[in-house]
């Protein structure tokens, strides 16, 4: 164990903090590391490669039962690019959705910007921009 990391040290090598790893320990993605006889965790390269791959992928926006299957494939010693690919695609199907949802939101929010200044401003629905003692002309 000369060269066992320390939960910290494993933390500051991956950049992410201590309780981190031991939540993924906890979710299953990381094993659960050797202890010293004062039971102190203690983890070696392999969790470090496992921990920066688990960091990556989430940078890509994958979920963590995502990661979880593509540990489980990778541990076959078998290239996780093949499930991979099935994953990012649909991530990828999933950011134009929401990139063509917010160009509409973006469209519509334009819309009313420009009728503002004007006596036809839009109201959102369901509701109004000012309260009903003001939305109302006045003599009724």
């Amino acid at each position: 164990m000369a060269d066992a990391l320390s939960v910290g040290q494993l933390a500051a090598r991956a950049g992410v903090r201590a309780d981190t790893v031991r939540y993924y320990e906890r979710a299953g993605l990381l094993p659960a590391p050797q202890r010293t006889t004062g039971e102190h965790r203690r983890y070696d390269r392999r969790d470090v490669d496992r921990l920066l791959f688990i960091r990556g992928a989430q940078r890509l926006g994958l979920r963590l039962a995502e990661i979880r299957e593509l540990l489980t494939v990778r541990e076959t010693g078998v290239c996780a690019c093949e499930p991979a690919e099935g994953l990012l695609r649909r991530h990828v199907d999933e950011i134009d959705a929401e990139m063509t949802r917010l160009a509409a939101l973006r469209s519509e929010l334009v819309g009313m910007l420009t009728q503002m200044p004007g006596p036809n401003c839009p109201d959102p629905a369901p509701g109004t921009w000012c309260p009903p003692e003001l939305s109302e002309p006045e003599g009724r």
